[in-house]
């Protein structure tokens, strides 16, 4: 496998604009040749796809929901950021460039996320001309509010639910596009297998999830927009459908993963209740804006946050980081969470969660300007807690939320495989090992309506590509394989549930590969994996049959992948002998409990080669070079 990032040369501000003028270009008329398969309707998705048929290629598009509108983007909540300095309080793309790259604890790729930052400002201009309902302020301005992670308010927002709006505008625009018949859409299809020919991407094996139909797609380049792997966890803030299976099968038939390891834990999540839970819930980001995290100041202190005198209140963020408070990054919040937590300060019936309070926000703003930023998520929060948030604090607590590693892709966002590309939490790129809240949607949406519409307009005119039917010997071969491994999970006729193995399997990788790791937890893990997924082949239980609907035939196909990957996310894990963002190995930190990074030995991006089921991937490694960002010990004080 060979790495080759392909960063264009010159200053960093001019990479972009430098590149887009020597790639080639596709002429309209040509551009009607081809055909482009999108797998995920996503931010990512749904705009690469709207976008590319604009440009008149023919787009195959995939999802495995009963509609584009529900992919997982629609639970993003807090905001997308631009480096528009509305505010005039000192923001710029090189600053948000900087927070960028400090954020994931300088374990990104500068090129890419300079161009991020450059692509951001035009991605709010883009949503406003689609009818995002952006928040505004009294003159009809734009209203931008604070993330953690950064000293200037560059988020752009819609209450609570800025990813569902984000998500109609792309969705709109993909639906114009189906309507005019540039893009041909097909949903409840599942991406079982990536075909490839000679070398190329060329194509996807699906199953129908309704009729059980398993059939292969032909085209001139696939894109994977299928979001991250954080319900390998089991218990997540993801949506219980996301999985990690289009992205693993890519990886199996020859793309590199980069930074399995890098998942984020996000520090604000309604805490767990039971141990019959499916999933967990997130509360923004947004609301560290206004609200207040402590904990009481004796240990094992059972008296209702009211009766709590403001003497006997530990604000631990705002007394540990006093520049950033209680904006510090995700990763410094759900650690300093945990570590309360762990030393007997925590409160609920779990004492796993810690007060976040808006009483003095209430009192300063008053309510209706509280109920105006965060009304629908203060009534989610009622609605699963019983508990009234303007009245009393909420409890939350650190939860796997968004996942940094991915599928490795060079500057034009191109796998190890040629022809594949991967955008948006798919891949790797741009967030490090810790991705900075609001970022989210902004890659999501750089990657499908303004970056991958130009690289792959440059390798479809680069590329002489021989024409490939739904017959061709490797398309058989590989449906002939998806319908066999689906044969042998529906005949274990085992005595354990789907979810009984994936709960097994979460709960071992929350304790040994979630917040905190260390050596002999990571050991003990790339131990036990392998016997775990062998009984789960020998002794799951699937019932009903492959030729209709049947969820868990689904379930059990992904965690069937989820088996497999862990093992590579706990090596990972176990080689980078350093803490880095979300990675903390309890071996390496200071001495006030900080991650401590190894950038003479650690700055690289690790890219893992299959080898195959059962034997040890293989290591490569892309050097990460910072010249314009000088690596520094992070410091939020």
């Amino acid at each position: 496998m060979k790495l080759d990032a392909k960063i264009p040369s010159g200053p960093i501000a001019e990479k972009w604009d430098t590149h887009r003028f020597q790639m080639k270009l596709v002429n309209p008329a040509n551009k009607r040749k081809h055909t482009v398969i999108v797998v995920g309707t996503g931010l990512a998705g749904a705009s690469a796809s709207a976008s590319m048929a604009e440009l008149g290629y023919h787009v195959l598009s995939f999802c495995y929901q009963d509609s584009p509108r529900r992919a997982h983007s629609i639970a993003a909540q807090g905001g997308i950021n631009a480096a528009k300095n509305y505010q005039n309080d000192g923001d710029s793309i090189y600053r948000l460039f900087y927070d960028t790259v400090k954020g994931g604890d300088y374990r990104a790729r500068e090129a890419n996320v300079y161009r991020l930052a450059q692509v951001s400002v035009n991605i709010i201009d883009q949503c406003v001309a689609q009818g995002v309902p952006f928040a505004r302020d009294y003159g009809g301005l734009l209203a931008n509010r604070s993330f953690g992670g950064t000293q200037v308010s560059r988020t752009f927002y819609a209450r609570g639910q800025t990813g569902q709006q984000l998500l109609l505008g792309a969705y709109q625009a993909l639906a114009r596009q189906i309507d005019a018949g540039g893009v041909k859409h097909y949903s409840r299809m599942e991406m079982l297998d990536l075909i490839v020919i000679d070398g190329y991407a060329r194509g996807i094996v699906t199953r129908n999830m309704v009729t059980g139909e398993i059939r292969s797609w032909v085209a001139d380049a696939v894109i994977l927009a299928t979001g991250g792997y954080s319900n390998v966890y089991y218990l997540s803030t993801n949506a219980m459908g996301c999985n990690v299976t289009a992205a693993w099968r890519a990886h199996r038939r020859g793309a590199g993963f980069a930074n399995p390891c890098f998942t984020q834990i996000h520090p604000t999540c309604i805490p767990v209740a039971g141990e019959e839970q499916s999933k967990l819930t997130l509360m923004s980001e947004s609301l560290r804006n206004d609200g207040r995290i402590w904990v009481p100041k004796k240990k094992d202190d059972t008296r209702p946050a009211s009766q709590i005198p403001e003497s006997d209140r530990d604000y631990y963020l705002e007394r540990r980081y006093p520049a950033f408070g209680n904006l510090v990054p995700r990763d410094v919040a759900s650690r300093a969470a945990k570590e309360r937590c762990d030393a007997g300060y925590g409160v609920g019936a779990t004492k796993y969660g810690v007060y976040l309070d808006f009483a003095d926000a209430i009192n300063r703003l008053g309510r209706p300007a509280i109920e105006d930023r965060y009304g629908n998520l203060f009534e989610m929060y009622e609605k699963i807690t019983a508990e009234n948030p303007y009245e009393t604090p909420m409890r939350i607590y650190p939860a796997p939320h968004y996942t940094m590693g991915g599928l490795w892709v060079d500057y034009n966002l191109m796998t190890t495989i040629p022809g594949l590309h991967a955008i948006g939490e798919a891949n790797f790129s741009d967030h490090g090992a810790n991705r900075l809240g609001a970022s989210a949607l902004m890659q999501g949406l750089a990657d499908g309506y303004f970056i991958l519409p130009y690289t792959i307009g440059n390798f479809l005119a680069t590329t002489k590509l021989a024409p490939v039917s739904e017959d061709h010997p490797e398309c058989k071969k590989i449906e002939a394989e998806a319908k066999e491994r689906i044969q042998k999970l529906l005949s274990a006729k085992g005595k354990r549930t789907v979810d009984d193995f994936h709960r097994q399997l979460g709960r071992l990788i929350w304790n040994e590969v979630g917040m905190s790791r260390k050596r002999e937890g990571l050991e003990k893990t790339i131990r036990e994996i392998p016997a775990m997924r062998e009984e789960f082949w020998a002794n799951v239980t699937v019932p009903g049959s492959g030729d209709h609907l049947n969820q868990s035939l689904e379930k059990a196909g992904r965690v069937a992948d989820f088996f497999e990957f862990a093992e590579v996310m706990a090596r990972d894990a176990l080689q980078r002998e350093e803490s880095c963002g979300g990675h903390f190995r309890e071996e390496h930190q200071t001495e006030e409990g900080e991650a401590k990074r190894d950038d003479e030995n650690m700055s690289y991006a690790a890219v893992w080669e299959f080898q195959g089921v059962g034997n040890e991937p293989t290591l490569h490694k892309e050097p990460l070079e910072f010249e314009y960002c000088k690596p520094t010990q992070r410091s939020y004080k």
